[in-house]
């Protein structure tokens, strides 16, 4: 076992803080103000939207102030622009003192108004708010002379506002900064008021809204002449463009913000437009131009800083591709440059980062560690490192950097089982997060004493800890989805690492706690949690909350009167499969598996391999009933005696990619013997049968997929689509030449369809950019699948089927889409395929499933079933290939 020493440099003058007991939780929301001075250094991605809200300090300075104010005020500026913000506080409180013995209100306004964003970057809301107020009073009346610096201050206001969670307040400021900056004409003042406007509307769940004010803000750009500060203000629309998922736009944008810089010659804007760009190429998955351009990035700044920060940024993907050679070229050449940055919030991250990265090596690749084990590269060096950034920041009075790093070294005795010590550090950087108001990194530490609790066996602490850490993450969500990897732009954020196992270890822990007794109240908190995090999960998916509508708690539909559905709700540990049942009228209960995490997903993604192959029968069989003796087998004989006949699946993880008709427990299939639905979570939108209501459907088909994409034609979509009318459905039709996104929203708004029927390929995929159907145009991506289907005013879409679509190949998550779609579209119950099947099997199913809900006297789960049924008795068909690829998402009634 590796050992650290606790380092001297862990002064007892400055680690003193009081070992809290008990967890408070912070519930402020916080939207990651920061400087740009203080850009990210952990995998940077763009400061996004964010980034327009911080406005350098003001410096309108009155030629009859004194010098020595202004000399002070000048000093406040550097300090503030170079991240020593205690400092900075302490210098502009001296020129407010000066200023208002001098009765000079205008720069006191001023100054007051920077006063306030300084005191955001210490998380001091009070203070910043008290500020503010004060210079917006002084301002009042709003004379010609005080225009410019009242816009400056509202757009601080503004940031404060949001900051504190007050979105609806913080657009209304934006808009009344907007209206300032015209009357004195400036534009770039515009283009900043309207890109805080977006992510206002943004932080609401608004998407739409903040799309059309980024669109408005590319058009004002587009008036403008090339300067620096066009430059400027079209990288700061490509970073928030990224923000929002739109990767293409916002790659368009950095591009033309690079060329003017170019034409402008100024070294600055190229790096930082180039430094986005590689921002945009990683997020597209484009690793090699991301390297590119970190690489041109650190070529072309004249700022130290920068070149820091994309050499981290490009060592982190060296590091993610296992290039161990260069990674430690780039390690040994980082390290001295560290030492010649001047000390401030940016360069401690930046130093926090690279003994992250020196963890992440030694953890990864003992080759490179033992060849290094001389130098720098090793365990001991890093704490060094980490507790040289607490001793930094405790110097500058940057709580929330202290935090970080007590976090990180907390972490780094996580690692050696140095337990008390871990959690003395992370006590520590639990008491500053909470004081200085960063919920982003509040959780991290609550998630991280959670583990060492239970690591000591204080089992009733470590769920403490982690109840409080899925508390702080509720309201933080919205921060984490529109920025997806950061909150705090120098603390690193990815879902899969860093939110989704929150849930994942506390539902572990919760279910564990039982002793092997079941106890509803802790399986129902367990069940619980599992839903918000695949509601976080879909969340991140599009960067923007997406369940809204009135629900109904799936307990309540199964519990009436002469109900006959039961809910599993399997959930894949890292060492167990545990499953959760509900069965009408009774308790929940629940079992597990002791099966690895890896040994499911491994048998899980053979088996949706096996499945789309119509000859691998035998081996399909094999498989699906070990899935079954996970899923089922326990309470076969329960589902039988409570007469249950539909079972209702909330699936986790890769499982979501497994059609659960197909599982087979040595007889038969489960399609043989049951009705089965999906559900994305715990609860229904207004779940209603589809029962005596006169079925009016909207048909859409592409026979031939549009140029440039490479997918098979639907040569049967016509008898599909004459199986629907034959079936007794009204139906309204747009073939190939009318398939078209604007036709489908003019016919959806223009009449109360119940049923909307898509005969198109589509891909569902984890990636919100690769999830589409096609139409004859081109793509429709799922993310305008709200505006699409919720444009009707009539009435709700009660059935969305999309009969031709797939899940993207090698993708273990892209079910991801398939239930993004679902929720997106917001009808109540959605069909669809999750892999293509041919034409004439195809057409064979929707015939039947149409006929047997037009019957009017089943659910729409039945319907499914008889269908399915239909093709599994048809000797061309009766392989799981044919008939298990539907799926029915939502209300099975």
């Amino acid at each position: 076992m590796r050992v650290i020493k606790k380092t001297r440099i862990l002064g007892a003058n400055f680690l003193k803080v009081q070992r809290q007991k008990v967890i408070h939780l912070s519930f402020y929301f916080l939207m990651g103000l920061l400087c740009i001075l203080g850009s990210p250094v952990l995998a940077k991605v763009p400061s996004s939207i964010n980034s327009s809200i911080q406005q350098p300090i003001n410096s309108i300075i009155s030629s009859v102030v004194a010098t020595n104010t202004a000399s002070i005020v000048q000093q406040g500026k550097f300090l503030y622009d170079t991240g020593k913000f205690a400092q900075a506080v302490e210098m502009l409180q001296q020129a407010i003192k000066a200023y208002r013995q001098q009765g000079d209100n205008l720069e006191l306004a001023a100054t007051l108004s920077n006063l306030s964003l300084t005191y955001q970057q210490l998380g001091e809301w009070n203070q910043a708010q008290q500020a503010i107020t004060e210079s917006l009073n002084l301002l009042k009346g709003e004379e010609k002379k005080t225009l410019q610096i009242l816009a400056q201050s509202l757009n601080i206001q503004g940031s404060l506002q949001l900051s504190m969670g007050r979105a609806e307040a913080a657009l209304a400021t934006w808009e009344k900064t907007e209206a300032v900056y015209k009357k004195v004409h400036d534009q770039n003042g515009v283009v900043r008021s309207l890109i805080n406007q977006a992510q206002a509307w943004q932080a609401q769940g608004f998407y739409p809204r903040a799309i059309k004010t980024l669109e408005k803000v590319s058009q004002t750009l587009k008036s403008q002449r090339d300067s620096k500060e066009k430059t400027m203000s079209l990288r700061s629309l490509g970073d928030a463009l990224l923000v929002v998922g739109n990767l293409k736009d916002s790659r368009q944008v950095l591009e033309e913000s690079l060329t003017i810089a170019r034409n402008m010659q100024s070294s600055a804007d190229i790096a930082a437009s180039l430094f986005s760009l590689g921002n945009n190429a990683r997020k597209r998955q484009d690793k090699k131009n991301a390297s590119a351009y970190y690489q041109q990035a650190v070529a072309t700044s004249a700022s130290l800083l920068t070149k820091v920060q994309a050499q981290l940024n490009l060592l982190s993907l060296l590091i993610e591709d296992q290039q161990w050679p260069e990674v430690q070229t780039l390690l040994s050449s980082i390290e001295p440059q560290l030492d010649q940055l001047p000390l401030s919030r940016a360069s401690i991250y930046a130093q926090i980062n690279y003994a992250q990265n020196i963890r992440k090596v030694n953890k990864n690749n003992s080759q490179v560690l033992i060849k290094n084990s001389s130098s720098s590269l090793n365990t001991q060096h890093s704490a060094v490192l980490l507790a040289n950034a607490i001793k930094q920041s405790h110097t500058l009075g940057d709580k929330r950097t202290e935090a970080y790093a007590f976090k990180s070294l907390g972490g780094l005795y996580e690692e050696s089982e140095q337990w008390l010590e871990a959690q003395d550090l992370t006590l520590q950087g639990l008491a500053l997060a909470q004081s200085s108001n960063a919920p982003e990194i509040t959780y991290t530490l609550e998630w991280q004493l959670g583990r060492l609790l239970r690591a000591q066996k204080d089992i009733n602490g470590a769920i403490a800890a982690y109840d409080a850490a899925v508390e702080t993450l509720q309201p933080l969500r919205k921060d984490l989805i529109v920025n997806n990897d950061i909150v705090n732009q120098d603390v690193q954020f990815n879902f899969r690492d860093s939110v989704e196992p929150v849930y994942r270890q506390s539902v572990e822990l919760l279910l564990q706690s039982q002793q092997g007794k079941a106890d509803e109240k802790i399986l129902d908190k367990a069940r619980e949690r599992i839903e918000a995090l695949q509601l976080a999960e879909l969340d991140d998916f599009f960067r923007e909350a997406c369940l809204q509508g009135q629900k109904v708690i799936l307990d309540k539909v199964v519990d009436r009167a002469n109900a006959s559905a039961a809910i599993i709700y399997p959930i894949i540990l890292p060492q167990e499969l545990q499953v959760i049942v509900k069965i009408p009228k009774q308790p929940l209960q629940n079992y597990s598996t002791k099966i690895s995490q890896s040994q499911v997903e491994e048998l899980l993604v053979k088996l949706r391999k096996n499945l789309v192959n119509p000859t691998a029968t035998k081996i399909v069989k094999t498989q699906s009933q070990e899935v079954y003796n996970w899923l089922l087998k326990p309470i076969e004989l329960q589902l039988k005696q409570n007469k249950v006949n539909t079972l209702v699946f909330v699936l986790d993880g890769v499982l979501r990619n497994i059609p659960m008709s197909a599982l087979y427990d040595g007889n038969q299939y489960l399609v043989q013997k049951y009705a089965i639905s999906l559900s994305v979570g715990l609860q229904l939108i207004d779940p209603k049968p589809l029962v005596k209501q006169k079925l009016v459907a909207l048909t859409a088909g592409l026979t031939q997929p549009p140029p440039g994409f490479k997918f098979s034609p639907l040569l049967g979509i016509k008898f599909e689509f004459d199986g629907i009318t034959k079936a007794g459905v009204s139906t309204t039709s747009l073939l190939d030449g009318n398939f078209k996104k604007k036709n489908l929203e003019n016919e959806i708004a223009a009449t109360s369809f119940n049923i909307v029927h898509l005969a198109t390929h589509g891909q569902f995929s984890s990636r919100l950019e690769d999830t589409f159907i096609l139409d004859f145009d081109g793509q429709i991506n799922v993310k305008d699948f709200d505006t699409l289907f919720r444009t009707q005013s009539k009435s709700i879409v009660e059935l969305l089927v999309l009969s031709a679509c797939q899940t993207a190949a090698g993708d273990s998550r892209a079910a991801l889409g398939l239930a993004g779609a679902a929720v997106r579209a917001g009808a109540r119950s959605t069909i669809a395929s999750l892999w293509q099947i041919d034409d004439k099997s195809t057409a064979m199913f929707v015939s039947a499933f149409y006929q047997e809900l037009k019957s009017g006297k089943i659910t729409k789960a039945e319907a499914v079933h008889r269908a399915q049924l239909t093709l599994l008795k048809h000797p061309n068909y009766k392989a799981p290939s044919f008939w298990s690829s539907y799926v029915l998402i939502g209300n099975w009634l």
